[in-house]
């Protein structure tokens, strides 16, 4: 055996141990539904505090708030708060009552795998967690909430992911659609989407 497959392969087993030393229990989970029978969502409305921490580093396990690659380098906050407002609409879409309601959304949490993650690692997570509340869009007064919500997932890696991209998928895509089922299930108007896991991740 050559002197670099020694190697490399020596690299993918210290890899391994590494995040394994990293890997811990997460979840998608909310404490209870609101009565949301009569809502309909008119605006949804996501801060991204300054103060959560960002990383840009193509490393697999960056120590940060925030990590995101897919989007163009740019305003990562921004970035979030774009995505998580997308994906919090279509989840709240089969809302179809008569109240008017806004959302108040503050991201505690958004740490996407890097590329370097997801093409090597034999798994991940993606993490995001966040505070949602809901008020009359009218008098603002609280409907539900401060509610805290984790809506995080396994997220594919490797020969799995790349298959998914020929597909058409991306992290993106894949995050947007989970965050979407989390918010139809914690408003009632789809399957209930908690559960606990183990993964790769930190």
């Amino acid at each position: 055996m050559r002197f670099r497959d020694v190697a490399t392969r020596l690299s993918v087993v210290i890899l391994v141990m590494a995040l394994a030393a990293c890997g811990g229990t997460f979840r998608t989970y909310y404490d209870e539904s609101p009565d949301a029978t009569n809502w309909r969502v008119t605006s949804v409305d996501v801060s991204v505090p300054r103060t959560l921490v960002v990383s840009e580093e193509e490393i697999f396990l960056p120590k940060a708030d925030i990590v995101w690659r897919e989007d163009a380098a740019g305003d990562r906050y921004e970035q979030v708060a774009a995505i998580m407002k997308n994906a919090i609409g279509q989840g709240a879409a089969g809302l179809k009552g008569d109240r008017p309601v806004r959302f108040e959304v503050t991201m505690a949490r958004f740490h996407a795998m890097t590329f370097l993650a997801e093409t090597r690692a034999p798994g991940g997570v993606h993490d995001i967690e966040f505070t949602i509340t809901a008020l009359d869009a009218e008098s603002g007064k609280v409907l539900a909430g401060p509610d805290y919500i984790e809506a995080s997932f396994p997220a594919m890696t490797g020969a799995t992911m790349s298959e998914a991209r020929v597909q058409g998928e991306t992290q993106k895509s894949q995050i947007t659609s989970h965050v979407a089922r989390t918010i139809a299930s914690w408003l009632g108007t789809g399957p209930d989407a908690r559960r606990t896991f183990s993964s790769l991740g930190g």
